[in-house]
C-alpha cells in the first residue's frame, strides 16, 4: 500500500523533554477502516506519541493525514483534517446532556460566531445534529442523547468519549486508554464498537493495556518500549514475539 493510501501515516517521530527521550524515531501507519493497536509496558512512550501525532506536544518527525501533511500544524487544525482523539480521562459537562456535550465537540467557533447566532440562533446546527446522532448510533448509545452525564455508567461515558471524538466524522481516531475501568463485559462491547467504527471506513489506532481487547479487536498491533517500535505483526504474531515477552516482563517505569 503506497503511502498515500494510508489514512495515518507517521515516520520517523521523536518527541523528548528536555534531556529525556520519550519517543525516537517511531514509524506508524492505519489503513481506512484497519484497527491498529498501540501497546507497551508502562513508561514505553504511548501517551506521548499520540500526543505528538495529534499536535498536543511538539515533535520531530514526518506525520500525514489522508496524504496530506499535518507536520508541525496545531492540534485544531489537524482536526479539521481529519484527525480526532480521546484522552484517558472522560471530562463531559455535566450539566448538559450528552447530545449538547457532543455538539459542543461538533462547533468549530470563530470570534464572528455569536454575532451570527444572534441573527441567526438556528444557522449552522442541522449537520450538526445529525452527527451527534450518528456519533451515538456508531457506540450504541443513540437512546441516551437527551440524557445527562450522570445519570450514566462509567462504561458508557467511556463510550461517550468515544462519541465525541467521532462528531466531526474524522478519517483517523486515535483512541488512548478507553477500556480504562471497564468490566470484562463492558470491554468485549467496547471491541464490536470499535470494529464497527472502523467498518464506516475510519482508521483506528487502539491504544489499551487491555491486552484481551488489543488482541481481539486488531488487525495488526506495535509495540512501544523506551519510546522505540520493538515489533510489528498481526496480533497471533505479537502474542508469540519474544521480544515483546520480554519487553512486558522487564522492569516498567511510569507512564510517560
Amino acid at each position: 500500500m503506497s503511502h498515500n493510501e494510508l489514512t495515518l501515516d507517521v515516520n520517523e517521530l521523536t518527541v523528548s523533554y528536555g534531556g529525556l527521550l520519550a519517543v525516537s524515531g517511531a514509524s506508524i501507519n492505519v489503513a481506512p477502516g484497519e484497527v491498529v493497536g498501540l501497546i507497551g509496558p508502562n513508561g514505553a512512550g504511548k501517551t506521548s506519541l499520540i500526543d505528538a501525532i495529534t499536535g498536543f506536544t511538539s515533535s520531530r518527525g514526518r506525520i500525514a493525514v489522508d496524504g496530506v501533511s499535518v507536520t508541525g500544524l496545531s492540534a485544531h487544525r489537524r482536526t479539521r483534517l481529519g484527525l480526532s482523539r480521546t484522552f484517558q480521562s472522560v471530562e463531559l459537562f455535566d450539566d448538559l446532556t450528552v447530545s449538547e456535550n457532543l455538539l459542543v465537540a461538533a462547533s468549530d467557533p470563530t470570534w464572528w460566531s455569536p454575532l451570527i447566532h444572534m441573527i441567526a440562533p438556528n444557522f449552522g446546527r442541522g449537520n450538526g445534529a445529525m452527527d451527534v446522532e450518528w456519533a451515538l448510533d456508531a457506540v450504541g448509545l443513540s437512546a441516551f442523547g437527551e440524557s445527562l452525564p450522570t445519570s450514566l455508567s462509567h462504561g458508557q461515558r467511556r463510550l461517550i468519549g468515544v462519541a465525541r471524538a467521532l462528531v466531526r466524522r474524522p478519517k483517523v481516531i486515535l483512541l488512548d486508554e478507553p477500556a480504562a475501568g471497564l468490566d470484562t463485559q463492558e470491554s468485549k462491547l467496547l471491541g464490536i464498537r470499535i470494529k464497527e467504527i472502523a467498518a464506516t471506513g475510519i482508521g483506528v489506532l487502539l491504544v489499551d493495556h487491555d491486552m484481551g481487547l488489543v488482541l481481539s479487536t486488531c488487525d495488526r498491533i506495535s509495540v512501544l518500549n523506551f519510546g522505540e517500535i520493538i515489533a510489528v505483526g498481526t496480533p497471533v504474531e505479537i502474542r508469540n514475539n519474544k521480544l515483546v515477552l520480554q519487553a512486558y516482563l522487564g522492569t516498567a517505569r511510569s507512564e510517560t
